[in-house]
């Protein structure tokens, strides 16, 4: 089977991002990545659950570990009765895909997947683990290879030479955009705010840039609409926890202020993946509410005084008006449109694409 993750950065190897093996998940903790290379060790499904919470992987990362949880449920019920392991493996499926409530829904897809491939395991008297892990290579390779196709139409809209500015870790489009810029022989430089309080722009979507061998800078997250107009950003880009069939886009918090940064400046804002059926509407979503303290704290060090109140919405919703397109697989789709990429696509396309 050939791999869709060749020629990417270190974290965005399958076995780099999660991998069932022997009884165990093991997923490379993004909370301390790069300064530690270290795998947060899982032996159950519930762990595998805890964490996605806990944020040990994040962005499209769940969408690896979620199913490789499922082949470790597998694993967990393979003496039991036939009907038992199916029930059993409902039941990791729907605590797996509720760890963050805000992904829900896309959770449930790839959940869906793995049990479908256990399941037919099962029946035909199989290896419902192995069979797992099969699906989700299998997964994995179909979502990277529609990425790719997606950051095909992403990178058409850089100029060479020019600057992007993205936001949070924007996974698996990072990766495809770089490559086909470093396929075309195009150059760019990119900015990356830190997106705190997991500093997952400065740690991973920096790292990955550099990697990659592209020359990228990391700012505040305050400083977004300095750089883009005195340093002459030429697109903002960002993927999505969700996009709503309506065209409002659900990203790590801080996406909207600089939308609405970028279209004061008349710098194009261009969203990537595919509008999800399961979020027909904005009011459809919830917004994950994490931890107050999260907000109080710097990479472990605290940053405010004891007594002082914290607040820490995970996601924010950036409205249709401030998108300039939703770039997808089939191209890229006015934000008041996205009906038609569905018409575009078929009946029953329900890809996760992050």
């Amino acid at each position: 089977m050939k791999r869709q993750d060749k020629d990417l950065a270190f974290m965005l190897q399958y076995e780099n991002i999660a991998w069932y093996e022997d009884g165990r998940v093991r997923i490379l903790d993004r909370r301390s990545y790069p300064a530690k290379k270290e795998f947060v060790v899982c032996a159950n499904h519930q762990e595998v659950a805890k964490a996605i919470k806990d944020m040990v992987t994040q962005s499209a990362g769940p969408y690896t570990a979620a199913p490789m949880g499922m082949a470790l449920a597998a694993f967990e019920c393979k003496d039991k009765k036939e009907n038992e392991q199916l029930q059993y493996l409902k039941q990791a499926a729907d605590t797996i895909a509720h760890a963050r409530p805000t992904t829900a829904k896309r959770m449930e897809i790839v959940c869906g997947e793995a049990y479908a491939a256990a399941e037919k395991a099962i029946l035909a008297g199989e290896d419902a683990a192995r069979a797992v892990v099969s699906r989700v290579i299998e997964m994995n390779n179909e979502r990277y290879a529609q990425i790719d196709r997606i950051a095909g139409y992403l990178t058409a809209k850089f100029p060479d030479g020019g600057t992007v500015m993205t936001h949070c870790f924007a996974e698996t489009i990072i990766g495809m955009m770089l490559r086909r810029c470093r396929e075309q022989n195009k150059t760019v430089r990119l900015f990356c705010p830190e997106t705190r309080p997991y500093f997952q722009g400065a740690r991973l979507t920096a790292t990955c840039c550099k990697d990659m061998g592209f020359d990228v800078t990391v700012i505040t997250d305050n400083m977004a609409a300095f750089v883009m107009k005195n340093e002459k950003v030429d697109v903002f880009t960002t993927a999505a926890d969700a996009i709503c069939c309506d065209g409002h886009v659900v990203n790590k918090v801080g996406t909207f202020q600089n939308a609405i940064s970028a279209r004061y400046l008349h710098i194009p804002y261009f969203v990537t993946g595919a509008p999800d059926p399961g979020h027909p509407t904005v009011d459809t979503v919830t917004i994950e509410m994490r931890e107050p303290e999260g907000s109080l704290y710097a990479m472990g060090v605290r940053t405010a005084d004891e007594g002082v109140k914290g607040y820490y919405p995970a996601f924010d919703i950036t409205p249709p008006e401030l998108v300039s397109g939703v770039v997808t697989d089939l191209g890229i789709y006015s934000p008041y449109a996205l009906n038609d990429y569905f018409k575009a696509a078929g009946e029953g396309r329900n890809k996760v694409v992050v």
